[in-house]
């Protein structure tokens, strides 16, 4: 890694936090599509380009898939609702490779119990929850990667306050959109919720997973 590339990382990271965090003053601005898509981008997009600046192997230049693939179904969303949640499935296919190369040697019987218990859970949770029924089983086939995610993200060797708890974070934030599909009224509060969640997640999963890498010279 050249001299200059942890401050760019620094950068990166910095720029990620501020447009994500920032990104919530947006919502009262009625900005045109573009813009709005554009600064929804910016945080887990300078999170991809601080996680490709901190590669140095393959695990960590799979997290800048990750990242990526999570930035597409942030703009992509707001274009495609189907589209976008197909790049998130994408990026937790990669996210699941990435933690299985990664998993646990050894896991206590409550660890693999909540691995365990976390995909049927979700799935079943997922399935009940659009009053258009007609979406339940495509919601539900995406908590199934969103939920085998979490589960290998919880039984991998990464720290799991950040990485394990990031990835919960994340499943949570989705089952709240989910709920707003007819169980929830929307409100500011609730969309408070649901960014926040994901894009902590995001930040902690991104910082979990580098910072072991980096530990280990990888």
């Amino acid at each position: 890694m050249s001299q200059g590339a942890p401050n760019a990382a620094k950068a990166m990271l910095i720029a990620a936090l501020i447009g994500g965090t920032s990104y919530v003053l947006a919502w009262g601005m009625d900005l045109p599509q573009g813009w709005d898509l554009a600064w929804k981008g910016t945080g887990v997009g300078f999170l991809t380009l601080f996680a490709a600046l901190r590669a140095r192997s393959v695990d960590g230049w799979l997290l800048a898939a990750v990242m990526l693939f999570g930035v597409l179904g942030d703009v992509l969303l707001g274009v495609n609702f189907i589209t976008g949640a197909l790049a998130f499935l994408v990026g937790h296919l990669v996210a699941i490779g990435l933690f299985l190369r990664n998993r646990r040697p050894v896991l206590s019987r409550s660890q693999l119990l909540l691995a365990v218990v976390l995909v049927p859970a979700t799935v079943t949770i997922a399935f009940l929850l659009p009053t258009d029924r007609t979406a339940a089983p495509g919601v539900a086939l995406y908590a199934a990667g969103l939920s085998a995610m979490a589960a290998c993200a919880w039984i991998s060797r990464f720290p799991r306050f950040w990485v394990g708890l990031g990835a919960v974070m994340f499943l949570v934030s989705d089952l709240l959109i989910f709920a707003r599909m007819g169980q929830i009224a929307p409100s500011f509060e609730v969309g408070l919720a649901v960014w926040g969640l994901y894009f902590a997640g995001q930040v902690m999963i991104c910082l979990g997973v580098s910072g072991k890498l980096a530990e280990e010279g990888r």
